[in-house]
């Protein structure tokens, strides 16, 4: 049943492994929607909170189990997209608390589209599309980080990104 959803919509769940991060989420895998290209490829379509690597609009290449689980083997094509993930410090100096809603105010002048992780662990997952003043949205999350309002960290960043 679960795979005539998924054809019907065009929508799949391409999972991930990894090695989890030590003080970090105990997961070792996460899975992103995505929209199937072809046999074994699939264009994502959500930043993923865990997995780096891979930002949404990404093609990756997938292997199906015995069980139906699409396993993503490698990254065909970049989207030029980049993965940033953003968790408010409730005890900053600044003033977001531990609101995903004021990160995502915070940074709404670059038109980034966000996710939240959780009501207990409000990680903010982003994707910075390819194009985006990526100089502007480094300069507000480091001024951020420094006045105690976030910690961020990039998931997957393009050289664009890298040299802004």
């Amino acid at each position: 049943m679960m795979a005539l959803m998924e054809n019907a919509v065009g929508k799949i769940k391409v999972w991930f492994r990894f090695v989890p991060r030590e003080g970090w989420f105990p997961q070792d895998t996460e899975g992103l929607w995505a929209t199937k290209l072809g046999d074994d490829t699939a264009s994502v379509q959500n930043a993923p909170f865990l997995q780096d690597g891979v930002a949404e609009g990404d093609v990756v290449r997938y292997r199906t189990d015995s069980d139906g689980l699409h396993w993503a083997v490698g990254r065909v094509s970049s989207s030029g997209h980049c993965t940033i993930r953003v968790v408010p410090v409730p005890t900053g100096t600044g003033p977001l608390g531990c609101s995903p809603q004021a990160v995502h105010q915070r940074l709404s002048a670059f038109g980034l589209g966000g996710e939240v992780f959780s009501e207990d662990f409000p990680m903010v997952a982003f994707t910075a599309p390819a194009g985006a003043d990526f100089a502007g949205i480094k300069a507000l999350l480091t001024r951020g980080q420094e006045e105690g309002w976030w910690h961020y960290e990039v998931g997957c960043g393009t050289d664009e990104w890298w040299n802004a």
